[in-house]
């Protein structure tokens, strides 16, 4: 599927960056966060979307999203006692391309 291989590429690109993965396709009941990384001591919580048309893929992260995306950080939060900084990226996938979008909330 072409959306695990971005998420593949999307996973070597952020550890090139010196990023450590901590989870990928973390579930809850509210939805789902792609990769989950750590630099640096803040928690990254990474969407990636990949897109093969002409259009901007930021745009398909709507506020019901974001809202999903947000519910689903709070609930690993909590289930994992953490207490770091955090902060919500994209990495997104186009054509080999890749570019990370740092704190898109």
């Amino acid at each position: 599927m072409p959306w695990r291989r971005a998420e593949e590429k999307a996973v070597r690109f952020l550890e090139k960056a010196a990023l450590k993965i901590v989870a990928r396709n973390y579930h809850s009941r509210f939805g789902e966060i792609d990769i989950i990384a750590e630099e640096e001591n803040i928690l990254h919580f990474v969407e990636v979307k990949a897109t093969f048309g002409d259009y901007d893929p930021l745009e398909r992260i709507t506020p019901l999203k974001m809202e999903k995306i947000v519910k689903t950080i709070e609930c690993y939060i909590l289930k994992n006692g953490i207490q770091k900084e955090y902060q919500i990226d994209a990495v997104i996938v186009t054509n080999g391309n890749i570019e990370w979008v740092q704190n898109i909330f």
